[in-house]
């Protein structure tokens, strides 16, 4: 488990997720343009729940999805 700082909203917080996670995360951004604290902001707007298990769920989607997609292909 790691604990990262980041921004959201102008107003500095922690995270605890493990670094499986936050490195696909980090992937997940650059492939979208995006920095890492603008997607997390995303998912922190759109959550239910507490950030860190957002941030969980919304990795694992990606990588669901990615999957779904090369079966297709």
């Amino acid at each position: 488990m790691q604990k990262r700082s980041v921004t959201l909203s102008g107003h500095p917080t922690s995270i605890s997720v493990e670094k499986e996670f936050w490195d696909v995360l980090k992937s997940i951004a650059r492939e979208r343009q995006q920095t890492i604290s603008s997607l997390i902001s995303h998912l922190d707007r759109e959550r239910e729940g507490n950030l860190s298990s957002a941030i969980r769920l919304f990795v694992l989607r990606e990588i669901q999805e990615k999957k779904e997609n090369s079966f297709r292909n």
